[in-house]
């Protein structure tokens, strides 16, 4: 048991009891408890396994690869219609976690199983997004533009490219673009200050 997380849940406002309920099913799975991005996270040899969350309506158990668990209970959902390879089970209230305890407990385990096989989450690439045609007429016509983008991470074109295709109207995705030019000209992410 870590201190660090002992803290954490010293501290929780909401959700307190569920989340210990959620650690113990966790520090049953001989997994190394750290506390990361200020939440208590489940390593096995350095890799994140699981992480406990605290959120508004509910608190989650969340598998950094969930999308390779069978999920023969249907209980896991992806946090984010983008989201490739984590998914979560939410909780809002200590009953729903002890009903499901045996099938959690089998969920880690097979999480550990994936992690200890080395297997990977196949992602889709920037490429193998849709360029929106309101960012790809700036592109064409802008050279500055294109070489700027093309310098930024992978991760930053993509949350760019996601951000652009988002609204349904041809307006407002070429007024976003217009937006945002002035960042990706000075290298900057969509959530870089």
């Amino acid at each position: 048991m870590n201190p660090q997380i002992d803290e954490f849940l010293n501290k929780a406002e909401r959700w307190r009891n569920e989340m210990e309920k959620l650690r113990a099913i966790c520090l049953d799975s001989q997994l190394t408890e750290e506390l990361k991005w200020g939440q208590p996270c489940y390593t096995l040899n350095g890799k994140n396994v699981v992480i406990i969350g605290e959120l508004k309506e509910s608190c989650a158990l969340s598998f950094f690869k969930g999308a390779l668990l069978a999920d023969s209970e249907d209980i896991l959902l992806a946090p984010g219609e983008n989201t490739q390879s984590g998914r979560w089970a939410k909780f809002s209230g200590l009953q729903q976690i002890e009903k499901l305890e045996s099938v959690l407990k089998a969920y880690i385990f097979e999480a550990i199983e994936v992690e200890k096989a080395g297997l990977k989450v196949v992602l889709k690439t920037t490429q193998d997004l849709p360029v929106p045609d309101e960012f790809q007429a700036r592109l064409e016509n802008f050279l500055e533009l294109k070489i700027a983008f093309e310098a930024l991470t992978p991760g930053r074109q993509r949350a760019y490219l996601l951000h652009f295709a988002q609204p349904k109207q041809s307006k407002t995705r070429a007024v976003r673009v217009e937006k945002w030019i002035p960042h990706i000209l000075i290298g900057k992410g969509l959530l870089d200050n």
